[in-house]
């Protein structure tokens, strides 16, 4: 049982599987989750998903329901010894279930400091992470674990964590809240569940007995309590987006700001800098093509640099493609085809362009009529490439920029009759 001085966000942590909101994929009727809890074989496992989703959550429900001794650590201040203890520890308790809160943030040598102990089942791993694991955990320790993907919080599911914490939470019932408006609540927590709860339980705390929430409500009293960055996550979201924005709005003077707040706040230098190297391909790709280099050299740089000299490259960085002509002709083209595959299925590639490493395929036609551009006037010749199903389906529209201009002409003059440049 929870202290009443405790935030909302803990008093109405569930620890039940039936009590938990969102994440049906994973502990729903047929979740993958629910199914290790019901049978016992729980294994190691990372959940990888945004904030305030349920991560730290489940790892309490999957240790009370299958009853196994749990301990918790964050990668934030824990440091090799602690895990060796840790470990030492689950050598005389059966079965111990470790959740590391942000594991991304633990170092190789740390990480290397769990491989044993989850190899042999001294202890069942639960790692969370806001970041992709395929970047931040070691390839040794991630083909150890499971990892399963969060969901963010539908706005369905937000407004029934809500209802859920005026019905259940005693000091809310005390106050007898009642919300008319729900969407600023929601858009400030940006499907941040605790950041939700904590609000609601900060915009309670604020007017007398009651009184009808709304959203010109909400925004008054949250403006006058939002951090400038708040290393553990709160923000952590809004001010990449923010960031990101402005790089691709060409306003390298907030994007510098931004750029400030992160790194004032302790963000991690590769955070950032991955980002840089995503945006340079989805925002400008083709309309300046030394952008992606730009960027992938610069996260090359911090990784090697670190603070605080790293933020002189991130800045430099930042600049160029605030400053870089923008494109996202790439980035549409790409979801165009992805679209296109799941809509159509495997269609079938047409026989000339087919591989023919044996005499069966051969006979079969497969390579047949190949027309080998090389052999032709300007190493071009107008074959058809795509399956018959799609073809002259047009995925890539260069975009409205010199460089990408200059590609649109070039393409006109091979296939306009096709695709229409």
């Amino acid at each position: 049982m929870f202290e009443t001085n405790a935030p909302l966000a803990e008093r109405m942590r569930p620890s039940k599987l039936e009590d938990l909101i969102g994440q049906e994929h994973l502990v729903g009727e047929n979740g993958i989750i629910r199914k290790a809890i019901l049978t016992g074989n729980v294994p190691s496992m990372i959940l990888w998903g945004p904030p305030g989703v349920g991560k730290t959550t489940i790892a309490n429900i999957i240790a009370n329901e299958v009853k196994r001794p749990f301990h918790m650590i964050s990668a934030v201040s824990a440091g090799v010894k602690d895990v060796r203890d840790v470990i030492e520890q689950a050598k005389r308790t059966s079965r111990m279930i470790l959740f590391i809160d942000e594991i991304h943030r633990f170092n190789k040598s740390q990480q290397d400091a769990l491989l044993g102990a989850v190899e042999k089942g001294t202890i069942t791993l639960i790692g969370a992470t806001t970041e992709n694991p395929s970047f931040e955990v070691n390839s040794a320790l991630l083909s150890r674990c499971q990892v399963y993907t969060l969901k963010a919080l539908s706005e369905t599911d937000l407004i029934k964590l809500i209802q859920q914490a005026l019905t259940k939470d005693v000091e809310l019932k005390k106050r007898k809240i009642n919300i008319k408006e729900y969407q600023a609540l929601i858009n400030i927590s940006g499907g941040d569940a605790r950041k939700l709860l904590n609000l609601v339980d900060l915009i309670s705390e604020s007017v007398t007995d009651e009184v009808e929430i709304t959203d010109a409500l909400v925004m008054q009293v949250a403006q006058k309590h939002i951090a400038i960055y708040d290393k553990s996550g709160e923000q952590h979201y809004d001010i990449i987006s923010a960031f990101i924005k402005s790089i691709r709005g060409s306003d390298p003077n907030a994007a510098v700001y931004y750029l400030a707040r992160m790194i004032e706040g302790g963000e991690d230098v590769k955070f950032i800098a991955r980002r840089l190297v995503i945006l340079a391909s989805e925002d400008i790709g083709n309309a300046n093509p030394t952008a992606l280099i730009m960027a992938t050299n610069a996260f090359q740089a911090v990784t090697m640099i670190g603070y605080p000299e790293a933020r002189i490259i991130l800045s430099q960085c930042t600049v160029y493609l605030a400053c870089s002509p923008k494109s996202n002709a790439s980035y549409l083209a790409i979801d165009s085809a992805l679209a296109k595959v799941r809509e159509t299925g495997d269609l079938p590639v047409p026989l000339a362009i087919r591989n023919a490493p044996t005499k069966l395929m051969k006979d079969l036609d497969y390579g047949k009529g190949y027309q080998y551009a090389h052999d032709f006037r300007n190493n071009f010749v107008a074959m058809e490439f795509l399956p018959d199903k799609i073809s002259g389906f047009k995925f890539y529209e260069p975009g409205k920029n010199a460089r990408e201009e200059e590609l649109r002409n070039y393409l006109k003059k091979l296939w306009d009759k096709k695709y229409n440049y």
